[in-house]
C-alpha cells in the first residue's frame, strides 16, 4: 500500500498494537495504557486512521448500566496490510521513546 506521508512513531505504534490481534475490538483506553499515550494524542490518531479507512469503529452496545457508551476500534483489511508492511520495515521506523513501545516486541 503506497503512503503519501510518513507516519509518526505514535501512529505506527497504534497500528502495530492493533495488529497484535487484528480481529479483536479494542478500547482507546486500553491502547492508552498499553502504549503510554495520553488520550489527547491517541484519539486524534484513531480518528485519522478511521477517516482514512484503516480502522473501523463501533459503539460498545454491551455497556453495563450507568457506564457511558464507548467506541471500539479494530483494523480494516487496508489497516492490516499497512500494519504488515510496517512490521516488515526496518526497526528504525519506530523510534524508541520511553514507554511508547514498552511491552511491544516490534519489528
Amino acid at each position: 500500500m503506497a503512503r503519501s506521508r510518513r507516519l509518526s512513531p505514535q501512529t505506527t505504534a497504534v497500528l502495530l498494537a492493533l495488529a497484535e490481534d487484528p480481529a479483536a475490538w479494542r478500547y482507546g483506553y486500553q491502547l492508552c495504557q498499553q502504549l503510554d499515550l495520553k488520550p489527547g494524542s491517541l484519539y486524534p490518531i484513531l480518528m485519522r486512521l478511521t477517516d482514512r479507512g484503516l480502522l473501523e469503529s463501533t459503539w460498545d452496545t454491551g455497556a453495563p448500566t450507568g457506564r457511558p457508551p464507548r467506541h471500539l476500534y479494530r483494523l480494516t483489511g487496508s489497516g492490516r496490510a499497512l500494519a504488515t508492511e510496517l512490521a516488515a520495515a526496518p526497526a528504525a521506523v519506530v523510534r524508541r521513546r520511553p514507554g511508547l513501545t514498552e511491552g511491544w516486541q516490534g519489528a
